[in-house]
């Protein structure tokens, strides 16, 4: 495999060409008794189905500073984030989370409550953010992460922040830190570009 620049970014195509099952080509189209257009494979019959992609992560507090990570890799190459990336096959959104946490920042967390649920249905993603205590300042950021640090409330680099997800999750933290309650948030993030 040849290596990338850290800039490179070619996300997995969702649209399918060929049948996994048969090799045949695929047609688009309504199947029997479904609402929506599916991939599907006239020779064997497989219908092959896109779902959102899971997104985990933490909002990391130590004391009263949030952990954030500065990216090396894009979407957002150099922008800084909460730990967090795609769910994988097998785990479950907390063992995701703490996954994230550990590869991006190399911080040991308490892991704790589901915070904020986020649906994206322009990206085709839902996002998961849980809250966690980071048990110790030390932090060895992975090769994911071009910097992992701790930020007080006033120096949290809103204009250098990488999505708007962690953004919108950032803001809650902030008003429910001043209020001394943190409940769980679900809302949508909609398309930036109106069609």
């Amino acid at each position: 495999m040849t290596p990338h620049a850290p800039t490179f970014y070619f996300p997995a195509p969702r649209a399918q060409h060929f049948c996994s099952q048969c090799g045949e080509r695929l047609t688009r189209l309504i199947p029997p008794d479904d609402n929506r257009e599916r991939d599907v494979c006239e020779h064997c019959g497989a219908v092959h189905y896109q779902n959102p992609r899971n997104v985990v992560g933490v909002l990391p507090v130590w004391h009263d500073k949030i952990l954030l990570c500065r990216r090396a890799i894009e979407p957002r190459y150099d922008k800084w984030t909460l730990p967090a990336g795609f769910m994988e096959l097998g785990e479950t959104t907390a063992q995701g989370a703490m996954r994230e946490t550990q590869e991006e920042a190399g911080a040991q967390i308490e892991l704790g409550p589901l915070y904020t649920v986020i649906d994206v249905p322009h990206a085709e993603q839902v996002h998961f953010f849980y809250l966690a205590n980071v048990l110790s300042e030390d932090l060895y950021p992975g090769p994911e992460s071009l910097d992992a640090r701790f930020f007080r409330e006033e120096e949290i680099p809103w204009d250098e922040l990488a999505f708007r997800t962690i953004k919108s999750t950032l803001e809650h933290y902030v008003a429910d830190r001043r209020s001394g309650t943190f409940p769980i948030h679900c809302y949508e993030i909609p398309d930036p570009y109106p069609k």
